[in-house]
């Protein structure tokens, strides 16, 4: 389906010349779907991760706090593993969104020599060393950034079902995953389930700061973009080529 003509206004200027503000419809449901579910699944992970990773270290008054709420680590557990499922579910919603929506899968085109030019371009401005940037509709830095965090993720989901799984070693989930116990143990597994959780956490952290520093200094509707699925432009973005089908037309997802 192609981009209505009120949400998109082709044309063919110079770049760089001033646009009216045009709204690019990029995100479709399935990837802000998966990216709120994403948003909510980390915190709950990560805040019942540090429970059942370090239930003694807290010492005696966790216990105590946990029973005033009237929780015990199994329930936190059983927590755990539901947005642990949670999450897996919304990353294969992800995949889903990037086959069917072209916007879905502005990844880092990592083999043009442009792609590393405009890189540079965009780390030298966040940096404070250059003053603006080429406007796109996903700058090449947060390409970059999605492929970090879905490594992350992946590697999250599988050590996490591994891990899951063990109780059972007899069953059809032990069969799947059991192989990543195989070469430095089980404790290695919950070590590198830990350290990624960290990283994700760290990552998360800095993607808000950059996510709300674009939409004070850029005001390109950055936050909103992952409620609407648009994007609010001045001038004609640099990939905007990315979000076009073969014959030319923007898609909408």
């Amino acid at each position: 389906m192609t981009v209505k003509e009120r949400d998109f206004v082709e044309t063919s200027i110079p770049d760089g010349k001033q646009l009216n503000l045009v709204r690019y419809y990029i995100f479709s449901p399935f990837l802000r779907i998966f990216h709120w579910l994403m948003v909510i699944s980390i915190i709950v992970l990560f805040a019942t991760g540090i429970v059942i990773m370090t239930p003694m270290s807290m010492g005696e008054g966790q216990y105590v706090a946990l029973n005033e709420w009237h929780l015990s680590v199994d329930w936190i557990r059983n927590l755990h593993f539901v947005f642990g499922f949670i999450l897996t579910a919304a990353f294969l919603f992800r995949i889903y969104g990037y086959i069917v929506n072209k916007g879905d899968r502005l990844l880092p085109n990592i083999f043009k020599i442009k792609f590393w030019d405009d890189l540079v371009e965009v780390m030298l401005h966040y940096c404070l060393l250059k003053y603006t940037h080429k406007q796109f509709l996903r700058n090449p830095m947060a390409r970059m950034s999605y492929v970090a965090i879905y490594g992350l993720i992946i590697v999250e989901i599988f050590t996490g079902l591994a891990m899951y799984f063990q109780v059972n070693p007899n069953g059809v989930g032990a069969f799947l995953f059991g192989w990543l116990t195989v070469p430095y143990g089980e404790m290695a597994l919950h070590v590198v389930h830990h350290l990624v959780a960290w990283a994700i956490f760290l990552f998360a952290a800095i993607h808000v700061y950059m996510v709300v520093r674009a939409d004070f200094m850029e005001r390109e509707g950055e936050i909103s973009s992952m409620i609407s699925g648009t994007k609010i432009l001045a001038h004609l973005p640099d990939d905007i080529n990315d979000i076009r089908n073969e014959h030319g037309k923007i898609i909408k997802g």
